[in-house]
């Protein structure tokens, strides 16, 4: 009998798909989470909280494989320092983790953090993998909405964006947590890229709406030069999903 595979975030955008992935491949999962919830459809949830350092020791006690997606806009690098010292202690055989594209060379604080937790599960010492993955398409719609409120299209020269369906990462995910240990493989993109007028333009005619006259506008300082540098980006050597923003949109609003 194998023993539970512990995923962190398993509630999330993407937890929601990797759990049943993970189930269909007749793996028992466990699910941390920082509200108690009682077991269900053949799932145990443990309740801790990684950035407290709550619960962490419970939730990785007896598992051989964690898959972290667990993450948000700061700490995910203590975080992950918590989980790592409980798997090593533990004696966890694989840590995979999610990451974004340009971890190592985009400026923001957040996707610093991002980069401070793969080396912190890199120097572990257990066998690990990590996917960097782009924006995944939910959360580009949460900017799009936003965007779209405006009464003009912003327009940011240089920016572009390759946005991935979840549902795809997941499956990327799952087929490496039930591998063997990879270290870091290929990123993983969408299929197309887009300028941010070129993301809102597709929502503002599924939902009815005129289009918006459009504004230049510059982004400032190292961050901007990053992405007028395409540092967010994988345009050689990634893997590529199969759907577009388009398809998605079109499910999603449809």
């Amino acid at each position: 009998m194998t023993s539970s595979i512990l995923v962190t975030g398993g509630t999330g955008t993407l937890g929601r798909h990797v759990v049943p992935l993970l189930q269909a491949a007749g793996r028992e999962v466990r699910v941390l989470t920082r509200h108690g919830r009682e077991p269900a459809d053949g799932i145990e949830y443990v309740t801790g909280d990684l950035l407290k350092d709550e619960g962490t020791e419970a939730a990785v006690s007896g598992t051989d494989t964690v898959l972290h997606l667990a993450g948000g806009q700061k700490g995910d690098d203590e975080a992950t320092r918590h989980l790592v010292r409980a798997a090593r202690a533990a004696g966890v055989r694989h840590l995979v983790y999610i990451s974004v594209i340009g971890a190592d060379r985009v400026p923001l604080t957040w996707v610093r953090t991002k980069l401070d937790a793969e080396r912190a599960i890199a120097e572990s010492g257990i066998p690990w993998t990590t996917l960097r993955a782009a924006q995944f398409h939910d959360l580009t719609l949460t900017m799009v909405q936003k965007v779209a409120a405006l009464p003009v299209l912003l327009s940011p020269g240089g920016l572009r964006l390759q946005p991935v369906e979840a549902r795809e990462v997941a499956a990327r995910l799952v087929e490496l947590t039930l591998g063997e240990p990879a270290g870091r493989v290929p990123d993983m993109a969408g299929p197309k890229l887009y300028d941010l007028p070129g993301l809102v333009r597709p929502y503002l005619e599924l939902r009815g709406r005129r289009p918006r006259p459009k504004l230049p506008v510059r982004l400032p300082g190292k961050a901007g030069r990053a992405y007028r540098a395409g540092d967010n980006l994988t345009l050689e050597g990634a893997e590529v999903g199969k759907r577009t923003w388009e398809e998605f949109l079109a499910e999603r609003l449809g």
